[in-house]
């Protein structure tokens, strides 16, 4: 199995590649944002560890630009940023696992090999109605080829109804599957989320079904 390690702080680079070597794996160790992309995007690698603050780019972007150029490299991210939107952020861009330092060695290990034997993740699929597309990887959506700017709540409504397509879904449901099941959120936020989002897709392919909810379905 060969490894891509790609981290900025010498001592900690050394000491994962000796490491790494020792269970049997091939190593390579990139100490920049620019030379890890790189290397993770020509060297044939089964998984990469990628810490965050690198010099030239940062973890995130390194991450984000490969899932943009469809390259689905397992990722374990590491960082020193141990706060819950940090490892969130991690995740969000395209990461597969987040690891916080200090860390243990053998916790690394498990999770590595828990990377490596589900292997590269397949692409996420872009979503279709009629001429309305949602890229669920990169967060686009588009309309007839123009983009769509969307906020993450209008992103996250749209998405549930695009998985839904042609079927009649409740207000509850919605409430249960797109805002926060914690957060006492009144039924007329999904009404008001709705009509933004009719102003930006457009109002013909989200239909009221009265009494039950909505539907989106090509126009």
């Amino acid at each position: 199995m060969r490894l891509l390690v790609v981290e900025d702080e010498a001592r900690m680079a050394r000491a994962l590649q000796r490491g790494l070597q020792a269970e049997g794996f091939a190593v390579d160790v990139a100490a920049d944002g620019p030379a890890g992309l790189d290397l993770a995007r020509h060297g044939g690698y089964d998984a990469m560890i990628l810490d965050v603050m690198l010099p030239g780019l940062s973890g995130y972007r390194v991450v984000r630009q490969l899932r943009a150029e469809d390259v689905w490299l397992p990722v374990l991210m590491l960082s020193a940023k141990d706060g819950e939107y940090d490892q969130a952020d991690g995740l969000d861009c395209g990461a597969d696992d987040y690891l916080t330092k200090p860390f243990s060695f053998v916790v690394l290990l498990a999770r590595l090999r828990a990377l490596l034997r589900r292997g590269a993740p397949s692409r996420p699929a872009v979503l279709s109605v009629g001429d309305l597309t949602l890229d669920p990887a990169q967060r686009r959506v588009s309309r007839g080829g123009e983009e769509i700017t969307l906020t993450a709540r209008e992103f996250a409504l749209l998405e549930y109804l695009m998985r839904r397509e042609g079927t009649v879904v409740s207000k509850t449901e919605l409430l249960d599957h797109v805002w926060d099941a914690a957060m006492d959120t009144a039924p007329n936020v999904v009404e008001v989320y709705v009509g933004y989002l009719r102003r930006k897709i457009g109002r013909d392919v989200l239909e009221t079904v009265r009494g039950a909810g909505y539907r989106l379905s090509a126009a």
